[in-house]
């Protein structure tokens, strides 16, 4: 029996489904805190006791819950595809085979966090955690992505400058504590998944102006890194790479501006929670282009398999 083989092309595809399904839970998980559905289903890993389903009574609150709960069933498959992937592709890469192990890890830390977020009654901290866990997964999710595209052969050579590859680093840095500050901003505010939560004791327009400036140090560092990259500091893709950064991050920001100055809406919190993923993802996506693998000499062209 022939052996299954997978293509890099199709390997690609399976790390392209896990990072928008790691994605999309984000948000999802954004939709039960809030509906105020974050106690929908009163206990884990059933809804309720001696029953995986919600109750009548628990209502739509419960269903929500019930439904984010069922995504991570979506997630799981993904992420298992993308090992499984790794081990079927020819040729087989011990990177991406450790990268999408790296994703296993990361969903049963969620899972095992998500239990005691809910046991714990939504408290801020845990949530806090959640959501930081899920950057570091999207994060992984990124780079495994990345790295499934490039040559199976050869050596990594920058296509940047020392100074831009250093301020790459210093824009991932600017990101997390944008991440971060964020965090603090919700746990402080009003959507904290059920009524009955209880608030970190910050007073909400002061972590909202650190995170403010979290946030414009971060564009001015884009900015400026873009700048140098444009006197021919970098090759194009790390252009391309910088702009978009530039734009998820305006419009980041003018999401988060609006939100706040109209009493933090739920629609536009939750974009702003889809925004938050997209910026994190920009910012790794500058660091991995300032380097490339160049095909080495030695390799000989192959016909690319056919996945069966």
């Amino acid at each position: 029996m022939r052996r299954f083989r997978l293509s890099p092309r199709a390997y690609r595809r399976i790390t392209l489904v896990a990072l928008l399904a790691l994605g999309v839970i984000v948000v999802s998980g954004a939709a039960v805190r809030l509906t105020g559905s974050g106690l929908g289903c009163s206990t884990w890993p059933n809804c309720e006791p001696g029953s995986l389903v919600p109750h009548e009574e628990s209502g739509v609150h419960g269903l929500i819950e019930y439904a984010n709960r069922l995504f991570t069933g979506v997630v799981s498959v993904s992420v298992a595809l993308a090992v499984a992937g790794s081990i079927r592709r020819e040729p087989r890469r011990r990177d991406l085979t450790w990268w999408s192990w790296s994703l296993v890890a990361g969903v049963v830390a969620q899972i095992v966090l998500g239990g005691l977020t809910v046991l714990f009654e939504l408290a801020p901290p845990f949530v806090i955690g959640h959501y930081l866990l899920s950057a570091v997964l999207v994060g992984c999710a990124t780079v495994l992505h990345h790295r499934a595209g490039e040559v199976d052969a050869g050596h990594r050579r920058p296509v940047a400058t020392d100074e831009i590859r250093l301020l790459a680093k210093v824009l991932l840095a600017a990101s997390t504590l944008v991440l971060v500050t964020g965090t603090v901003v919700t746990g402080s505010g009003p959507h904290g998944g059920d009524e009955d939560v209880e608030r970190l004791h910050f007073f909400v327009p002061d972590v909202a102006r650190i995170h403010s400036i979290a946030v414009w140090i971060l564009l001015a560092a884009t900015v400026w890194t873009y700048l140098l990259a444009r006197r021919g500091g970098a090759s194009p893709v790390v252009d391309r790479a910088l702009r978009v950064l530039i734009v998820v991050s305006v419009a980041q920001g003018a999401v988060g501006y609006t939100q706040y100055f109209t009493g933090v809406p739920v629609g536009l919190v939750a974009v702003h929670v889809l925004g938050s993923m997209l910026v994190w993802v920009a910012t790794l996506r500058v660091l991995l282009t300032t380097t490339v693998v160049e095909a080495s000499e030695r390799v000989t062209k192959r016909s690319e398999p056919v996945a069966t």
